[in-house]
């Protein structure tokens, strides 16, 4: 009967997933051991990606194509912004791949499949944390003082977690009926940096393409990630409603689109 009673429902019964915090917890647990327990270097992958990204964007975008990184230096304005990046591509990879990767449990048991996107992205917690770490080293080796407005920062992690929960949860949903989702992600992850201000300023941007600019929820985190540390970035009322309503929308859309869609789980598998 709960069973049944979960499938009939339009959004996730969140009452359930409650009751299934131990599962939830196992999930995470299992996502990290399986991450790094054969790897060479282990979590220090957390490390490397993030920075290495900062090597090669201070490089090609900061000395030889010299984007103005609005006072700060250039390694420090790339890597503020790679922090929310690499948890959101790496989030949206894992919990877009979370159904596949676990057809064998739930073909077999029941369990609220939201938690296994969920775990995905939780699953990813540690390497943000790390990241922030290092992130906090640039700011004392820069000698860069964040104010008050670090604070910003919670509503920004809120709308990153939000964001990247949202995106993986609609195209974990699609990737388990078409498996072209899963060769596709690269791809679109891809586009999806090019297109957010990663390597550049919104200020680049002109004024009146802004909001369309900001419909891609990750531009408002990554300029209020500079806001909050660097004390800098494009901080615009329109963008940040334009972002989070994007937001709102892609996460209702994914969680009824996934509640109608998981009864049929285990036969397209």
């Amino acid at each position: 009967m709960q069973k049944i009673s979960s499938q009939q429902n339009s959004i996730p019964n969140f009452k359930e997933l409650i009751q299934y915090k131990d599962l939830l917890y196992f999930l995470v647990l299992k996502d990290i051991k399986s991450r790094y327990a054969q790897s060479v270097i282990g979590i220090g992958w957390a490390v490397i990606q993030p920075v290495f990204f900062m090597i090669i964007f201070t490089i090609i975008f900061g000395k030889l194509a010299k984007i103005e990184s609005e006072g700060v230096p250039y390694a420090i304005f790339s890597f503020c912004a790679l922090v929310p990046w690499t948890f959101f591509a790496n989030g949206v990879t894992d919990s877009t791949n979370s159904l596949t990767s676990n057809i064998g449990m739930i073909t077999k048991i029941y369990i609220p499949r939201i938690l296994l996107p969920i775990s995905a992205i939780i699953g990813k917690g540690i390497d943000f944390i790390i990241a922030l770490i290092i992130l906090v080293i640039l700011l004392i080796f820069y000698k860069i003082n964040p104010g008050l407005e670090v604070l910003y920062i919670i509503p920004c992690i809120a709308l990153l977690i939000i964001s990247a929960l949202s995106i993986g949860t609609i195209l974990t949903t699609l990737a388990v009926q078409y498996r072209d989702v899963k060769y596709a992600l690269p791809f679109g992850i891809q586009i999806l940096m090019y297109s957010s201000p990663i390597a550049f300023s919104s200020s680049m941007i002109p004024e009146k393409y802004r909001i369309i600019f900001s419909l891609n929820p990750m531009v408002s985190v990554v300029e209020g990630f500079r806001y909050s540390f660097l004390g800098i970035g494009v901080i615009d009322i329109n963008m940040i409603l334009s972002s989070s309503i994007t937001t709102i929308i892609i996460l209702i859309t994914s969680l009824i689109y996934f509640s109608k869609t998981e009864k049929s789980f285990a036969d397209v598998a």
